[in-house]
């Protein structure tokens, strides 16, 4: 099987994830220039009131020519204490949100200087919490064409229905606020791994044996 071609992202939709662990090898695209408003920097949690996107402040350096490895994180203002107490808001009471607690809160207290760095190490605690051992996550050294590998950079966008044809069926499981709004799907992997714990791996596994691209 060809290795897959993703965007980074921070704490990636389940989609995202479920694509992921069907692959041997995911290569991160890191030399593409940097478009707004996608899962790069932002993610979607459900709080009371609805979806919430949590966004990363940051800084293109070179405007609209930035490379997302030249993207660097802006701290003006305190983003990680807004981000993280709106996580424990929406996930205090759900199952296995005291269980996990310890291993996310750390991410909240870096200072990490670019995006990609941050999101590897949102994805390496992902991996422990998830206990995903098999997959092994490389960069790209340029920027690729596609050949070679399955082309998934524009794949998961919270506002593009992208051109491929791809078919990612996502059961439902239960959620914090189901009741109030029904069961909304893709969102961030917290939902799923906060909701399900031990079992949000092999709810990954199984959408990802299911997921067709023709």
């Amino acid at each position: 099987m060809q290795p897959l071609l993703l965007s980074t992202a921070y704490f990636p939709p389940i989609s995202w994830m479920a694509t992921a662990l069907r692959f041997e090898e995911v290569c991160i695209e890191i030399h593409e220039t940097y478009p707004k408003q996608t899962y790069r920097n932002r993610c979607r949690i459900a709080t009371s009131s609805g979806v919430l996107n949590l966004t990363i402040p940051v800084n293109r350096i070179n405007g609209n020519h930035t490379k997302t490895n030249e993207v660097r994180i802006d701290y003006a203002q305190n983003w990680q204490l807004l981000h993280w107490r709106s996580i424990v808001t929406a996930y205090s009471k759900s199952p296995y949100f005291l269980f996990y607690r310890d291993c996310f809160e750390p991410i909240f207290n870096l200072k990490s200087e670019t995006l990609l760095d941050l999101n590897f190490s949102v994805f390496t605690t992902i991996s422990k919490v998830l206990n995903i051992k098999d997959l092994r996550i490389v960069s790209t050294e340029e920027y690729l064409d596609g050949q070679g590998f399955i082309d998934f950079r524009n794949e998961f966008h919270p506002k593009v229905k992208t051109n491929k044809s791809v078919t990612i069926e996502l059961p439902r499981y239960i959620q914090t606020f189901e009741e109030n709004h029904g069961f909304i799907p893709d969102l961030s992997i917290l939902d799923l791994i906060f909701n399900l714990g031990p079992q949000a791996h092999p709810y990954l596994q199984k959408v990802g044996a299911c997921i067709q691209v023709s």
